[in-house]
This record gives structure tokens, sequence and C-alpha cells, in this order.
């Protein structure tokens, strides 16, 4: 059985607008309300040209359309409602057949374009590395046991000098194990525990614990909206991101320290197509942004990769373990980074009405 218009409409996952010949707005999906935040019924039988701002000959491309009776791509444009900050997205235009003059236009935000192309390949190579990983990780642990052990007992009978290649024996072999720990916890992280929670407390707890250490040398800022509702997610493993990515910037400032600046807030635009094909809204907006140098631009499209780290002895699973983390939640998880600015943008659920704190 062929789905209905009306079944259809409402649940296409990306924003969707439909225009008459006099360039009125004759409807908008759910998506499209969401994105623009702005309801059909304000919509409906508006100039377009006076809801939807786009950096792009709209005009032009509309007769296009009509006249050839063909579709027309538009990408990487800024769009915007006029009432948020526009977003780059890439644009699809196409007659309706049997509504003479009629334009479906659709709205793909760029960033998730991007990123959901490059999904299927990204998860396939990480599930590779990471099983390869993890059956070596356990015989690998066992041999470098027996040379650190090795190594101390032979450092009880060296003079002080020879005392320096042992040590760095015992060294280099921890480090090793700390590394194959991590690709453990990677691979046998459990399914998320969810419940309503405070996002403000996690944000609250990972910047004390990274104050007292990792971070101590880091100003922190807060610019939280108090008002946002309580989100739906395992606390100790969203706590775990935070601690992850705190970690990260204050790395990336080096010893000389600089700022940290955790920001949430409600955002309606972004809805991501769950499992099941249904679509689901992530409205609450946690930012994590440090004034560092930025992630070197070779490895930016692929730094939620295991093992790509932008740190000469980074071991490249943080950001992999973040990215599995969020993606269990159901969560979306970006980045946008030039020199001097790098933010983390994590998009989460709000907790269902009937769920326990």
């Amino acid at each position: 059985m062929i789905p209905s218009f009306d079944t259809l409409w409402p649940s296409l996952p990306i924003p969707a607008l439909i225009i008459d010949a006099a360039d009125l707005v004759a409807d908008l999906n759910a998506a499209a309300e969401n994105f623009l935040n702005a309801s059909a019924k304000s919509m409906r039988e508006t100039p377009v040209l006076d809801r939807l701002a786009i950096d792009a000959p709209l005009e032009e491309s509309f007769l296009r359309v009509r006249r050839d009776n063909a579709p027309l791509f538009i990408n990487n444009v800024d769009v915007s409602s006029g009432q948020s900050a526009p977003v780059q997205c890439n644009i699809q235009l196409a007659p309706l057949l049997g509504l003479p003059g009629a334009i479906l236009i659709l709205m793909e935000p760029r960033q998730i374009a991007d990123r959901l192309g490059r999904a299927h390949s990204v998860k396939s190579s990480a599930r590779s590395a990471i099983g390869m990983a993890e059956m070596l990780a356990h015989e690998i642990k066992n041999p470098l046991a027996g040379i650190t052990g090795a190594a101390q007992l032979l450092s009880m009978s060296l003079t002080p000098e020879d005392q320096e290649l042992t040590d760095l024996i015992v060294a280099e072999s921890r480090r090793i194990v700390a590394l194959l720990d991590q690709v453990e916890q990677f691979g046998n992280l459990r399914p998320p525990e969810r419940r309503a929670v405070n996002i403000h407390d996690l944000l609250d707890r990972a910047r004390k614990s990274a104050e007292v250490g990792y971070a101590a040398n880091m100003h922190f800022v807060e610019d939280f909206d108090p008002s946002l509702p309580a989100t739906y997610v395992d606390g100790d493993q969203i706590l775990q991101v935070f601690l992850n990515l705190l970690k990260n910037a204050a790395q990336a400032a080096g010893q000389n320290g600089g700022t940290i600046r955790l920001r949430s807030f409600y955002d309606l635009s972004l809805r991501l197509r769950r499992k099941d094909g249904t679509g689901g809204a992530l409205p609450l907006q946690v930012e994590i942004i440090d004034d560092g140098p930025g992630i070197p631009p070779d490895i930016a499209a692929d730094i939620f990769e295991p093992f790509v780290s932008g740190r000469e002895n980074g071991t490249g699973l943080g950001l992999a373990l973040v990215s599995k983390i969020i993606s269990d939640h159901e969560g979306w998880i970006s980045v946008d980074s030039v020199p001097g600015r790098t933010a983390f943008r994590i998009s989460l659920p709000v907790a269902p009405k009937d769920s326990a704190k």
C-alpha cells in the first residue's frame, strides 16, 4: 500500500515548503516549522520571500523551475527566517505535478548532510578498527605485564644510568596498557540507562572535577538557560562526555591556559531520524567552547573517528567514545573549529513527561 500525501508530508525529516504560483506559502511540514521557528498557520498565504531569507536569487530560480518544469538544486547557501542565525543548507526546488506554478522547496542543513553522508563508512571503519583492537588488547596486555615486571627487577641491580633505560621500559609499557584499557572501554560500553536528568547538574559536576585536575589553569565562563527542561540520558555516560570534552579543551590550551565557555540553550531547529524511521526533536543544546588553536584542518572532517587525533601523543579514542555515547542516546554532536575558537555542540532530547528523575 502506497502512503498518502497526508502521511508522507509530516513525516519528511527535512524542512519543506510548498508555494503557489504567486509565491505565497501554501503549506510547510513539521520539520520546517521547527527549523523556521514559525507555525504553519502563521506562514500560510504570506509571501515566501518575506518569511524566508535565502542567500540566492530565488525569484530567478522560481522562474527557471516554472519555465523548464524541472527541478533545480542550489548548494551551500545561508537560510534563515530572520528570527535566528542563518544555517547553511542545500536547497532543492521542484515543480508539483498537477498544480501549475506550485513549487516544492526542500532545505537540507549542510552540516547534517555532510555528517550523514559519511556516517555509514565511518561507523563501518570504526567497528572494524575497534573490533580488531579489542581482540589484540588482552593478548598484548599479558606479555606487557611480564615485560614491566622484568624491567623493575633488573633496575634493582643496575647503576643509576642504566636504570633510566629500565624506567623508560616501564613507563612506555604502562602507557600502552592505558591505551589498551581505553580500547576495551570503548568496546565494552554498556547500553545507556536513561532517566530524566538536569543537564546543568552534570555540567557543574564536570566543571568542578576538571577545575581540580587537568583544567586547573583554565578560566570557566557559564552561560546557561535556567529554564531548560530535563533531558533523558544516562547521567554517568553524559558526564563522561563532558569530562572528555573539557579535557580536550584544556590540553589544547597548553600550559598557558585559556577560557572554556559552557553554554546551554533551547533550539527547535534540529530533528534526527530514529532507527525505527520516526523523527525525534533534539532541542536541548550544550556547547563547550575553547579559545585554543583549533582542530587541524586535515583531520577536522574525521575528528570523531577512532585513532584520529590532533595531539602528538593522543590516542584518538576520546572523541570517538564521545560520539558513540551521544549516538547511543539518539542525540547529535557536531564541531565548528577555527583558530581561536572550537565549539563542540551536543543536541539532546527532552525527557518524556512520565519519566522519573
